[in-house]
């Protein structure tokens, strides 16, 4: 993956960092590593000023996940509620997208998106193989710019769905758009940390 921006630099002003349900019902042993790269990347992007969305998914009775997958986790206030580590950083996010669905393209989220005029969203979290690529495609689907932070995002499933996502992005979105948390915090002259 390109462990650098190429193709335009990314423009804090217009450039939204879209963390997507970093949940305690989403992490295990495979998504946990990633906890510690979205941190410094929302605390990166709070030191430049640049805006900051997160998104919480539920999963309703009767959804697609539970009538045709059977998959019927993310239903508890516990499971629902944002990790620890990221509790600090949500009261002053521009907002929280509550969402029954994949992508952070909810009409509420598009809405936003529009509104404040952002070309290019910034994507990381928890499934980089569900919600972030489902985010992603639908961002460019809808005319804006989608990066995907690769150290930044995991897979529940393991490393091979991770991969698998990032495969599909790069030949589905290109593979400029793949990039390392520390290229991006580079390009709007954020902090970069010990370990990016």
């Amino acid at each position: 993956m390109n462990g650098h921006v190429e193709g335009g630099r990314v423009d804090p002003r217009s450039t939204a960092l879209i963390v997507i349900d970093v949940q305690q019902g989403f992490v295990n042993r495979h998504s946990r590593g990633a906890l510690s790269g979205i941190v410094r990347l929302v605390e990166g992007w709070r030191a430049v000023g640049a805006p900051v969305v997160f998104t919480r998914f539920h999963n309703e009775l009767g959804s697609p996940y539970e009538t045709i997958t059977g998959w019927t986790r993310l239903r508890t206030p516990e499971e629902q509620a944002f990790v620890e580590e990221l509790a600090p950083f949500t009261d002053s996010a521009v907002t929280v997208i509550d969402k029954a669905q994949s992508s952070v393209f909810t009409p509420e989220g598009a809405q936003l998106i529009r509104d404040r005029g952002w070309s290019d969203l910034v994507l990381c979290g928890i499934d980089t193989d569900a919600c972030v690529y489902d985010s992603a495609i639908a961002a460019y689907q809808s005319g804006y710019r989608p990066w995907i932070v690769t150290d930044a995002c995991a897979s529940t499933g393991g490393p091979e769905y991770h991969d698998a996502a990032l495969l599909l992005a790069a030949r589905n979105l290109g593979a400029d758009q793949l990039v390392t948390s520390e290229a991006v915090l580079t390009q709007i002259g954020g902090p970069q940390g010990v370990d990016a």
